[in-house]
């Protein structure tokens, strides 16, 4: 039986607290004035928000012995403690359970995998909190309490209400998944959308660290994007803010699963081009893997099909940057693996429709396992343990 949780946040009671802390956790080791550089905030201001934070145990200060300069003192460098807390992240698919446990800098440690054969919201629930009880015996030999849990699905997620409001590849609907998980797990919970939890990740660990303005575009099963503005990750008056998957940019195209035709997950989404290269082959195929190996064999019509994903990809991403204008846009997701297929028309259409300097956006790729995914809850529940959801 393991002991209730520790719910304590992290004491940061002031914004510059906060600033400070997650300063520190996506940019550290840092000196004391590299922080007030980075935030904007004077030494006195950074040493009373540093205070509080070293006395919980959250931030740890030392000489950086690899870094010392040949003359003068060594700097003292100010650090996250990423032992001082663990946490949980679960990635539901429509066949597939991904969980991990991390560390406050959101490490991974540990990760585990279950196939799930229905997507009833009860069975999902019990195999995660049979996951979840794997890991938390897993943290007891780290010697640290889960201090929170974030759990990521695909679809329209309510995250103040823990609701998942409608997840159309586990058929979901108004699933109070945030009350049921704490009831089956005892942890406090976060649920998030998958892309908007991937994105979080990305902002305080990955490649948007320090990039105030980018977009995440996920491409696989469905065609998502995630939107950091000024600092904050998106997600809109109604929560489906970066819905790209669902721009329709064909009238005459295909019929999309949310009720209009020529979305761009319509075309470019994994079932879309399956079926399509069955259609264009004549021949039964059944999965991504058989679809991108006719493709790779050199079959014109299976070919085709992938350029005209590329196509529809390019053309949301370059309504993206015309909108907002990131600095960067980060292409990721499981049908990267056909991107040597499509990447091409990507480019051509992204290029030929962001208008003038838009056109300058760094557009980058960067693979990532569903590992990584889970990882992005993991990050929601770091996000709420800190307090700064809303920062």
């Amino acid at each position: 039986m393991h002991s209730p949780p520790r719910t304590e946040a992290v004491p940061v009671p002031t914004p510059a607290a906060s600033l400070v802390f997650t300063t520190t956790l996506s940019h550290g080791p840092l000196t004391r004035a590299e922080i007030g550089r980075r935030t904007d905030l004077s030494p006195a201001a950074v040493t009373k928000a540093v205070r509080p934070l070293m006395a919980a145990g959250y931030l740890v200060e030392g000489v950086d012995e690899e870094a010392r300069p040949s003359l003068g003192r060594p700097a003292n460098l100010v650090r996250v403690d990423g032992g001082r807390a663990l946490f949980i992240g679960v990635k539901v698919t429509g066949d597939e359970i991904i969980a991990v446990l991390t560390d406050l800098c959101c490490r991974i440690r540990v990760a585990r995998h279950v196939r799930i054969t229905t997507r009833d919201p009860g069975a999902v629930l019990s195999s995660t909190a049979a996951l979840v009880q794997e890991l938390l015996t897993e943290a007891d030999g780290f010697g640290v309490r889960v201090s929170g849990m974030g759990l990521a699905v695909s679809g329209d997620v309510d995250r103040a209400a823990g609701v998942v409001r409608y997840s159309p590849f586990l058929d979901w609907r108004d699933v109070p998944l945030a009350e049921l998980a704490q009831a089956v797990t005892g942890l406090p919970v976060t649920v998030d959308n998958d892309v908007r939890a991937l994105t979080v990740a990305e902002q305080w660990f990955g490649a948007g660290v320090g990039v105030p303005d980018f977009a995440l575009v996920t491409v696989g099963a469905g065609i998502g994007c995630g939107l950091v503005v000024h600092g904050r990750v998106v997600s809109g008056a109604h929560g489906v803010a970066g819905e790209i998957g669902h721009l329709s940019i064909d009238p005459q195209g295909p019929p999309c699963h949310c009720g209009n035709t020529g979305c761009v997950e319509a075309i470019a989404g994994d079932a879309a081009i399956v079926r399509r290269v069955g259609e264009v082959t004549g021949l039964s195929v059944t999965d991504s893997a058989q679809a991108l190996e006719l493709a790779h064999r050199g079959d014109p019509g299976a070919r085709e099909v992938y350029a005209r994903a590329g196509e529809a990809i390019g053309r949301a991403i370059g309504a993206v940057v015309n909108v907002l204008g990131p600095q960067r846009v980060i292409i990721s997701g499981e049908g990267l693996a056909a991107y040597d297929l499509f990447a091409e028309q990507i480019r051509d259409t992204f290029a030929a429709a962001a208008f003038g300097t838009a056109a300058q956006c760094d557009v980058m790729t960067r693979p990532l396992p569903f590992e990584e995914w889970a990882r992005g809850a993991a990050a929601t529940a770091i996000q709420s343990f800190i307090g700064t959801e809303h920062v």
